[in-house]
């Protein structure tokens, strides 16, 4: 209390206000809304309007061999997102045409990122691009 009795009573109010002022700045500054611990999933796939053609089952076993002889399963997962999207995320974003067969396999071959997020598809240069086609029409024959 010696303390007290030396500081003028005048001044009591204003080193209080001093004292509080910080904690009344924070707690302005602060958004006090519950904070949220989990959430919502995103969608992911986004799917690309547009007919699929059938792929023969000759083409997907081939393309399933060769997927199993590379380095794919590294990244990717049939049924579940790894380090890349699951095959069958691809198949369902991506509809069964030649157009896309010859894009995706290009992918393949050159890499890339951005179309399922900060991934990056490490480029495969030495892969035929018949082979990467085959691989891509066997990816997509696992859309459901």
């Amino acid at each position: 209390m010696e303390i007290l009795t030396a500081i003028p009573r005048k001044k009591i109010p204003f080193l209080a206000a001093c004292a509080l002022l910080p904690v009344m700045v924070w707690a302005l500054a602060c958004n006090h809304e519950p904070h949220q611990t989990a959430r919502e999933p995103a969608d992911y796939i986004k799917p690309i309007p547009g007919p699929s053609d059938s792929v023969p089952v000759a083409a997907a076993k081939k393309g399933e061999v060769l997927v199993g002889y590379s380095d794919c399963y590294t990244c990717h997962k049939e049924d579940k997102r790894s380090k890349g999207p699951a095959f069958r995320d691809i198949a369902k974003r991506y509809p069964v045409n030649e157009a896309y067969i010859q894009y995706l396999a290009k992918k393949i071959i050159s890499g890339g990122s951005g179309s399922w997020g900060a991934a990056v598809m490490t480029p495969h240069p030495a892969l035929p691009q018949d082979d990467a086609q085959t691989m891509v029409r066997y990816i997509l024959s696992l859309r459901k």
